[in-house]
């Protein structure tokens, strides 16, 4: 019998993986479109960032669609000019936030010393040098304040969507209405409803509570919507299940449903703070900015870091700007690791342990 040589084949290469050729014509499409850009500000009247940008996307989408055409006809040029405009408008998107991020950095750290987390700013004001003084009350009230709301708007949050999820009443469609309607709420709005119904009537002066329950009016559709879609992908299986074995629909809820959708209802809570926890306006016009500690959330003016900002920007110094932008900073790297342990949390599968 004759050997049979096996011959190796080759492993099919992904289409959208990019060859060595093609990298270097992309190279050479962007230095292209570079130089065009330069070209063309350098002999108009076109001028700033923005001219180059918009002269570069609209040289390299042209550029990229001639040599396509050239190479594989009109399909392949068609492909090539959606595949450039769908790049730029990630890069579109993307540089705000590069942006915004780089410029907090660069002149926030500055401000960055070890008494901004240890004093409060009782004995200073915003005008002294920046390494006295510091926000450690601002941190205090703004953590006071988010805890508050949370306790108020968690459990209102997650029994609202179990309504819209599980019961289902002749209620559910007024409600969801009602539930987007309050996403769009303005913060303010929010602060003037507790500004006329508590403390103009009742209270009669600033105190911290007020501000958590601003907080929480703007915070209950973020927990209610996020908890309503992950309430939607438990499995009608598990909710059957229970049934089957002689459950009610409410032991059902709370000791199957309720537990499968454990990751995503803290992913839900988080993201509600991190919604929260910059507004401005409601803690400006409810709890009056404190420069000292108060754990009294009932009692006296509270600070927050959102009121320091203001504060310091206020008054118009060097000094205290550059303690806005450090106040800015901390501010931000608190919501962004918000925000990544709510993304962290809800990678993970529904019910996952």
């Amino acid at each position: 019998m004759a050997n049979i040589t096996s011959v190796p084949q080759a492993t099919p290469r992904k289409p959208w993986s990019a060859s060595p050729k093609d990298r270097i014509k992309s190279v050479s499409i962007l230095v292209a479109a570079a130089l065009v850009s330069f070209a063309v500000v350098a002999a108009t009247p076109l001028k700033g960032k923005l001219a180059y940008f918009a002269v570069f996307f609209v040289a390299f989408l042209v550029i990229d669609f001639v040599v396509a055409y050239l190479k594989a006809g009109r399909p392949a040029a068609v492909d090539s000019f959606f595949r450039g405009l769908v790049t730029m408008a990630i890069v579109i998107a993307v540089t705000p936030i590069i942006s915004i991020l780089t410029t907090v950095w660069l002149r926030g750290h500055h401000g960055l010393h070890l008494s901004l987390f240890t004093s409060d700013m009782r004995s200073n004001s915003f005008t002294d040098p920046v390494n006295q003084g510091g926000l450690v009350h601002a941190i205090i009230g703004t953590f006071l304040l988010v805890v508050f709301a949370m306790v108020i708007s968690v459990p209102i949050g997650i029994l609202t969507a179990i309504y819209l999820t599980e019961i289902r009443g002749r209620f559910t469609r007024p409600i969801e209405f009602l539930v987007q309607a309050m996403s769009g709420v303005p913060s303010i709005v929010a602060g003037l409803f507790i500004y006329a119904a508590i403390l103009v009537p009742l209270t009669k002066t600033v105190n911290g509570i007020q501000g958590s329950l601003a907080l929480a009016i703007l915070m209950i559709p973020t927990v209610a919507r996020t908890s309503q879609e992950v309430l939607k992908l438990i499995p009608a299986d598990l909710r059957e299940a229970g049934l089957a074995l002689g459950g009610t629909q409410w032991r059902s809820v709370a000791m199957v449903v309720v537990p499968a959708a454990r990751s995503g209802l803290i992913t839900a809570m988080i993201l509600g703070v991190a919604r929260v926890a910059g507004e401005t306006a409601p803690i400006l016009l409810l709890t009056g900015g404190s420069g000292a500690k108060n754990y009294n959330m009932f009692s006296g003016s509270m600070g927050s870091l959102p009121n320091y900002i203001w504060q310091s920007f206020a008054a118009g110094t060097p000094e205290a700007i550059t303690r806005a932008w450090a106040g800015i900073l901390v501010l931000l790297v608190i919501v962004i690791s918000l925000f990544a342990a709510a993304r962290t949390l809800g990678n993970r599968k529904v019910g996952a342990k």
